[in-house]
């Protein structure tokens, strides 16, 4: 599973390089390059919500989502930037529940 990852990232990273240098568009290259490394560390991020099952795989879910965003602006030249900034909803959501509820993980004692 863990190669799989690494090679869909390798992919896309192959991805943008080839569509830069077919149409030498310094622009989408940096846009590419940037949601690149927005989902990725979204990604990273998403790590805090492993406790609460449900929104870790809604996570996962919108990061995949994401993924295919950045693939479809690629492929189709179409930037949908709310499905890439998706996961941010569920580490807000996450966040928002901490804040609410608290951390059950806390010693009173």
């Amino acid at each position: 599973m863990k190669a799989l990852l690494v090679l869909v990232i390798l992919a896309t990273v192959a991805l943008i390089f080839l569509q830069y240098k077919r149409n030498r568009n310094t622009r989408k290259l940096l846009i590419a390059f940037g949601s690149f490394a927005l989902i990725v560390s979204l990604g990273i991020a998403g790590n805090i919500t492993r406790m609460v099952p449900p929104i870790y795989i809604t996570h996962l879910v919108l990061l995949i989502g994401a993924w295919l965003g950045l693939l479809y602006y690629l492929i189709r030249n179409r930037y949908y930037w709310w499905l890439i900034l998706s996961p941010v909803f569920t580490i807000g959501l996450f966040l928002l529940l901490e804040l609410l509820e608290g951390s059950g993980h806390e010693y009173l004692g």
